[in-house]
């Protein structure tokens, strides 16, 4: 278990932004490991931003901490995010990466990510009772509302993936492939992948940074 509690430069869970998250969500402790769990994953879920534009995807940017520092992210820096949390408290935890299709999809996003397949979706893998399960805090309760999704929730006993229907029953997340799970953040295959397959995302040649814009703008302009 020594590799999934481990902290590491992208879960740095000894930092003081990690460990005032965790304190705001955790004042008393919690009761138990799946209590800390859950509670751990609806503030990451809500209370992180999901924003695929502006995403910073440099070394910095996706560690736990300026995660926090910036109150927002995409899948990726969200599950970054929540296993540092998780094993801040003593919960193995790791990331899964996926290619999924129809990953939040909408017009717009589509043209911005080439297509209505993401690929490097990520989501998190967590110890409790002897077992491992699978959470995904992503998708925060505002943006599910505006688009139109059933919030995915978590209750420590079984698998929280993304439901395949939305809340109008029409089909919304197909998994097409899964990459792993992985003790550690594989920085730079996910740096080198999302550039080849998602070439209109960056803000430029080089760039860390996805192009500005804002899910909750597209969405407002998708009702208009």
């Amino acid at each position: 278990m020594q590799p999934t509690l481990a902290a590491t430069d992208f879960l740095d869970h000894g930092s003081a932004e990690v460990t005032g998250f965790v304190d705001e969500v955790l004042p008393d402790g919690g009761a138990d490991d799946r209590d800390r769990a859950v509670r751990l994953y609806y503030a990451v879920r809500d209370k992180i931003g999901y924003e695929i534009y502006g995403a910073d995807f440099s070394r910095e940017g996706l560690t736990a901490s300026q995660v926090v520092k910036a109150g927002k992210g995409l899948c990726i820096h969200k599950s970054v995010l929540y296993a540092s949390a998780l094993r801040s408290v003593g919960i193995p935890a790791r990331l899964v990466l996926t290619d999924v299709r129809n990953h939040l999809s909408s017009p717009k996003i589509r043209e911005f990510i080439g297509g209505d397949v993401f690929h490097y979706h990520a989501l998190t893998s967590v110890r409790l009772d002897g077992r491992w399960m699978r959470a995904t805090p992503v998708f925060n309760r505002l943006l599910c509302r505006l688009y139109g999704m059933r919030p995915l929730d978590f209750d420590g006993t079984a698998d929280s993936v993304y439901h395949p229907y939305d809340g109008q029953g029409k089909a919304h997340m197909e998994f097409l492939r899964e990459h792993g799970e992985f003790d550690d953040l594989p920085y730079q295959q996910i740096l080198d992948g999302m550039r080849s397959a998602h070439p209109k995302i960056f803000a430029g040649p080089g760039r860390t940074r996805f192009a500005d814009g804002s899910l909750v703008a597209d969405a407002a302009a998708e009702r208009a």
